[in-house]
């Protein structure tokens, strides 16, 4: 499997405090990898990081072989889209707008017309032609968290940054959100990384899982190799009990702290 995006020894702090040390992994073409790890392990800060938020006090970050310091904003936006956990938004946008913004790095003179044609293609892809001419600030948190995907998507990226995609959304659209996501993946080709608190949804729709603790990688592989009962208890400091349905991926059943 080609190699998308590679991170060599990347490390962050904030005002003298590390929140990241020492961060090596690579992420390969349509692969998609969870950062695991309780508050405060640099999920977030990552992220942050691989889209030029934050700058790096050591390190390399590559997308497809390039020095993302080395890239400018324009590029960087059209090759990695970026989806936050919320936005706030009082303006009167509607979904087709919002989306259309996705469009900036490739827009110099005015919309033309493959991006409303993509725009558009975007908006069927992901079920919201419906609501294209509604307004995003009327719309439930689990129809927002979809447009922000459709505007990251718009870009036309080669990977997507997910933070807490799931975060404040009841069960049926957390799937629907997580659907969408594995569907971006299979379908589009995109590689995908996301953080996320909730295992069992990490255990489900991962390839990779990454758990950090304090700001180190503490573990690495598989959503079988990773979340094992050893690992939580160092990591998260809680008894748990691990499962395999049906010989599917690993359930998780939180008994006590300890």
């Amino acid at each position: 499997m080609a190699v998308r995006l590679e991170i060599k020894g990347v490390s962050f702090s904030y005002g003298g405090i590390d929140a990241l040390s020492d961060i090596s992994f690579a992420v390969g073409d349509s692969e998609l990898v969870t950062l695991v790890g309780p508050n405060g392990s640099g999920k977030s800060t990552l992220l942050r990081c691989i889209d030029k938020l934050l700058k790096p006090k050591m390190g390399i970050i590559l997308i497809q072989g390039q020095d993302i310091a080395k890239m400018s904003l324009r590029e960087l936006a059209q090759t990695i889209g970026y989806v936050p956990q919320s936005a706030v938004n009082t303006f009167p946008f509607t979904v087709f707008d919002v989306v259309l913004m996705g469009r900036k790095p490739y827009i110099s003179w005015g919309v033309g017309k493959r991006d409303i044609e993509l725009v558009s293609g975007i908006l069927d892809f992901l079920g919201l032609s419906s609501m294209a001419g509604r307004y995003f600030n009327e719309l439930s948190g689990g129809e927002r968290q979809k447009v922000l995907i459709a505007r990251a998507l718009a870009q036309e990226p080669d990977l997507l940054l997910f933070d807490e995609p799931t975060s404040n959304l009841d069960i049926r659209h957390q799937l629907e959100v997580l659907d969408t996501v594995k569907a971006l993946q299979g379908e589009k080709g995109v590689s995908v990384i996301m953080a996320m608190h909730d295992l069992n949804l990490a255990s489900r729709f991962s390839d990779r899982v990454i758990m950090l603790n304090k700001g180190r990688i503490f573990a690495t592989g598989t959503p079988e190799e990773v979340l094992i009962p050893e690992n939580i208890r160092e990591v998260y400091g809680v008894e748990v009990e691990v499962t395999h349905r049906d010989g599917g991926c690993p359930h998780i059943l939180p008994l006590r702290a300890v």
